[in-house]
Parts: C-alpha cells; sequence; structure tokens
C-alpha cells in the first residue's frame, strides 16, 4: 500500500512539473490600417470589450501599441500572452460564449464595411523557450518598445539561434541591460522560419547606450565567432513603438 502510494505522489509531482514548465504562447496580432480612416472603433473594441473579455479568461497581460513615428500604412499591435497553447485554442470559443462581450464589442462586430478602420489582420503565434519561459513585465517609465524579428533560412538554422539565446545572450542582455518582455520561435505566421522578441526601455537615448555595450561585451564577442551558431541568423526585422493608454505592458 505504501509503495502504491509513493508510486502515486510521483506521478502527480511529475505532473505538475511538467505543466509548471509548459511554455506560454503569444499572440502577435497586427492591424493595418486604412489610410485617413478613423480609428475609433477598433480602439473602443480593443479597450472596452476584447481586452476587459480576456481579462476574465485569465490572460494578465495584453500589449497594445502603435508604431512609433510616421510611417505608412499605420499599424496598432496587439500583444496576447495565454498561459499555454491550449488557453489560445480556448480563447475565441470563450469570447463567443462571453455575453458582457458580445454586449461591449456590439459597435465593433456590426459594424460596416466604411467604418471599419484596418484593411487587413495579421497574426503571429509565438512559443516561449526555456531561457525566457515567462513574459516578464516592463519597468514603470517605459516609453519605447523595440520588437526584434530574426529570420533563420531553415529549421535548424533557427534551432541553433534559439540555442544561442538559451545558453548565452539572455545572460548578456541583462549584463548590458537590454530589458527583455518575451522572448519566442515563431510556431505559425510571417516570416517563418523566424524567433521573436521585445525589448522595453526609458526612452531613445536608454535604447542606444544599452545597444552600445552590447557588441563589445566578451562573452558576445566569444559566442558570435563560434562554429556552432555560424549562419543561424539572416535578417532583422526592427519595428519601433509606443504602449497606447489602454496597454497593460
Amino acid at each position: 500500500m505504501n509503495r502504491i502510494l509513493v508510486l502515486s505522489t510521483l506521478f502527480l509531482c511529475s505532473t505538475l512539473l511538467r505543466l509548471a514548465a509548459q511554455e506560454e504562447v503569444y499572440e502577435l496580432r497586427t492591424y493595418e490600417l486604412e489610410f485617413l480612416r478613423p480609428a475609433e472603433v477598433l480602439h473602443n473594441y480593443l479597450e472596452h470589450a476584447l481586452i476587459p473579455a480576456l481579462g476574465r479568461q485569465g490572460v494578465r497581460h495584453v500589449g497594445a501599441f502603435e508604431e512609433a513615428g510616421d510611417a505608412l500604412p499605420k499599424k496598432i499591435y496587439l500583444l496576447i500572452a495565454y498561459d499555454d497553447i491550449q488557453a489560445f485554442q480556448d480563447s475565441k470559443e470563450a469570447l463567443e460564449e462571453d455575453a458582457t462581450y458580445l454586449e461591449d464589442a456590439g459597435d465593433y462586430l456590426t459594424a460596416d464595411p466604411q467604418t471599419m478602420p484596418y484593411k487587413r489582420i495579421t497574426s503571429n503565434l509565438i512559443q516561449s523557450t526555456t531561457g525566457f519561459p515567462q513574459l516578464a513585465s516592463p519597468e514603470s517609465g517605459t516609453g519605447l518598445f523595440e520588437l526584434r524579428i530574426y529570420e533563420s533560412y531553415n529549421e535548424d538554422a533557427l534551432r541553433r539561434k534559439v540555442k544561442m539565446f538559451n545558453d548565452s545572450e539572455f545572460d548578456i542582455f541583462e549584463d548590458v541591460g537590454l530589458p527583455m518582455v518575451f522572448f519566442g520561435a515563431n510556431i505559425a505566421g510571417e516570416q517563418m522560419p523566424c524567433l521573436t522578441y521585445m525589448l522595453a526601455f526609458r526612452d531613445r537615448e536608454h535604447h542606444a547606450a544599452a545597444w552600445a555595450r552590447f557588441g563589445p561585451h566578451p562573452e558576445w564577442q566569444r559566442i558570435s565567432k563560434l562554429e556552432e551558431y555560424a549562419h543561424a541568423m539572416d535578417d532583422i526585422t526592427r519595428v519601433f513603438l509606443k504602449p497606447l493608454p489602454y496597454s497593460s505592458l
């Protein structure tokens, strides 16, 4: 009897450890806005309907951003942090069954085509890694976010670049003052195979000073010359973002 109890306890502990280690999943949603079309209906929907409904589902972090600068077409970015892939899969059905959401989203859901402010929505799905498994809320006073997408020429190159981060780069980032918000390998969406991460800064000066310390760092100088990581990444997309008033990040 004692042996059965011990085995049952070990099985339960093993299951709980696996669940605790399960990676977060991030949906990075981009709304490409139509030129000169008012975006209030979308902002109202995100602030007063979608984000509160996601909160009722247990989603604690939803970042809402617009690009810093005057790039066209204008875009709104939504970063939704789910506890795991199952939470992401269940979210759409939960919205459809949420009476409060359906009422709050009424103006948006019944808007005519001429009122809808965006041309298209693009979603990328990103899974966190063992080196940075959970989103980290930025410090107060953050006014500038840097979104970076690293593309690799095939899946093994991406694996090696993710390993480079897991084994060394996260420590370098912390050492030089590059504050990470989230990090993960993309599992669906555009620009694949790729990884995506976000950094948080007070302003452009903070950003420039931190990156200036990265290149000369001894550990970066060492790992950047290793054959294991040769050709692990071949293109970078960088977007500067500023938080919208209703962002939780």
